[in-house]
């Protein structure tokens, strides 16, 4: 056959047809061998070569060999079933995309740990994924109102306030803490703490308000609230839980097909 030629198959019962290129173009995979003849167990019926495997999970393993791709529908859910089909037709470069897929798969979870206390809220964020808590770094600011320096015709009192921003201290790649509020045990003025959180730009003091605006913002980057706990009723401590789940991008094989192995059977011994 040349690589324009047809070719048939019926994939338990589902008939597919294509050019012979597309099926050889991966010489080590049992396809290729099929066509050559050198794998028994797929059967010329009709004009048709038979394949008694799932002819539903066939049509993405085609679509893969059309275009080098792995691109699934949004709904779908049997990737372990074919990751099976894949090794079964030996097409390694497909089983690579599929791993890479599977941890595409894997949800990020974040955990929102918020402790209420006098006139003090405390925030503690905790990420299975670094790069959100690099975004929340980013987009939070701490500001702590702190007397300006006094000038020699300012004599006015109390004296004028300014804010130093900060901010969240990261006491780990996978964790980032924050406060906001007053501490009440102080006499002086300083220690009153506000909090930005980016595109928003209210400083905010208010432990509600900052929870508020702090899960607002972690919906609108996709995560979904999963539940929410008391830890502590005395000291108001709440722990909330998120999930989110990318849609799986289309992966494209960065590697080209595997030359074709021969098999040479051993050579007997020359008579002598």
């Amino acid at each position: 056959m040349s690589g324009q030629e047809l070719v048939t198959l019926n994939v338990g019962g589902k008939i597919f047809t294509t050019k012979f290129f597309t099926i050889k173009q991966f010489p080590a995979s049992r396809l290729a061998q099929m066509l050559d003849g050198r794998d028994q167990e797929f059967k010329m019926v009709g004009g048709q070569i038979f394949v008694d495997r799932d002819g539903v999970l066939f049509s993405f393993i085609l679509d893969f060999l059309r275009t080098h791709q792995l691109l699934l529908p949004t709904d779908f859910s049997d990737y372990h079933r074919l990751q099976r089909e894949a090794l079964f037709y030996e097409l390694d470069s497909l089983v690579d995309l599929l791993n890479q897929h599977l941890l595409q798969l894997r949800p990020a979870l974040l955990e929102v740990h918020f402790l209420s206390r006098n006139t003090q809220t405390f925030f503690r964020v905790f990420g299975s994924c670094s790069e959100t808590i690099e975004m929340l770094t980013g987009r939070i600011t701490v500001f702590i109102e702190q007397p300006s320096a006094p000038t020699w015709r300012s004599n006015s009192f109390p004296p004028q306030m300014t804010l130093l921003p900060l901010p969240p201290q990261r006491p780990s790649y996978h964790d980032l803490v924050f406060q906001c509020g007053s501490d009440s045990s102080t006499d002086n003025q300083t220690g009153v703490r506000y909090v930005s959180i980016k595109p928003d730009n209210r400083k905010l003091a208010n432990g509600t308000n900052v929870l508020g605006l702090l899960i607002d913002t972690l919906l609108k980057e996709g995560f979904h609230l999963v539940s929410t706990r008391t830890v502590s009723s005395e000291d108001k401590a709440e722990c909330y839980s998120f999930e989110r789940i990318k849609i799986p991008e289309a992966l494209t094989m960065n590697k080209t097909p595997k030359p074709e192995t021969t098999i040479v059977p051993e050579q007997s011994q020359k008579k002598r």
